[in-house]
């Protein structure tokens, strides 16, 4: 895989949510040729004209649309280097109010979209190697109440980079993971635009804080560039110590 960052092709997937729109930002500043995927064709006009990147209107739940815009990335730019995968979703219910409809849909925003960008991505990769990046979260590690469709989806996605990246490995294809606690989004906005809710959310992060957009970006830009060469299989914690630390609460 080339070492020059301004020969380097990334696909984001979900490139019009908080993260991914940072992480776009953050890798035209680097110098790294640009596809945007994601559904909603005004934002993605939007930040196309912001980066100067290829836009390509796709739903990441099909999984036709997918392998047809790494296709269309491959016929523009001829490679593809790296790809993050920034789709997903967010419901906070208990198992027993969580209906058939908001499982499957909470299962396919996450973790069969994450599946189809991997699989499409790794096809793409063969004979040159390359990075993917997935997001995970720390409600798959540690319990918390009324994330069981979230939880479980976002650990299949952990699983499904550790799986793929022994596969990939013997190819060059390294493949990681991000696990964020709660981030300031557009996603979690019901949560952190409401006072009460947003300091009960910063209780629970041991540094005090929720994390930002960029705490995120700049993790999965390292994991895609050449710096993190010798790291695959890794589920990286971005959370402020929400998944593995447990410190004493007000004295």
């Amino acid at each position: 895989m080339s070492q020059n960052s301004s020969t380097r092709v990334v696909a984001i997937f979900g490139a019009t949510g908080g993260i991914g729109s940072e992480l776009a930002h953050r890798l035209v500043k680097s110098g790294h040729r640009l596809a945007l995927i994601a559904r909603s064709e005004e934002r993605l006009r939007v930040l196309a004209a912001e980066t100067g990147a290829l836009s390509l209107r796709a739903d990441v739940t099909a999984s036709a649309e997918v392998d047809a815009a790494v296709t269309r990335i491959l016929e523009a730019h001829g490679r593809l280097d790296g790809a993050a995968h920034c789709v997903g979703s967010l419901l906070l219910k208990p198992a027993h109010l969580t209906s058939d409809a908001e499982w499957a849909a909470t299962i396919a925003a996450n973790l069969t979209s994450a599946f189809y960008v991997l699989r499409a991505a790794a096809k793409a990769m063969q004979g040159q190697g390359g990075s993917i990046v997935l997001v995970s979260s720390a409600a798959a590690s540690i319990g918390l109440t009324n994330h069981e469709a979230i939880a479980a989806a976002k650990g299949g996605v952990a699983a499904l980079a550790m799986s793929a990246a022994a596969t990939y490995a013997a190819k060059g294809i390294r493949v990681n993971c991000v696990a964020p606690g709660l981030v300031r989004t557009p996603l979690t906005a019901r949560i952190t635009q409401n006072e009460a809710g947003l300091r009960a959310s910063q209780g629970m992060h041991p540094l005090g804080r929720i994390g930002e957009p960029a705490d995120v970006a700049a993790a999965m830009e390292f994991l895609l560039s050449p710096a993190s060469g010798w790291m695959t299989g890794q589920v990286i914690g971005i959370d402020g110590g929400l998944a593995s630390l447990k410190v004493p609460g007000p004295r």
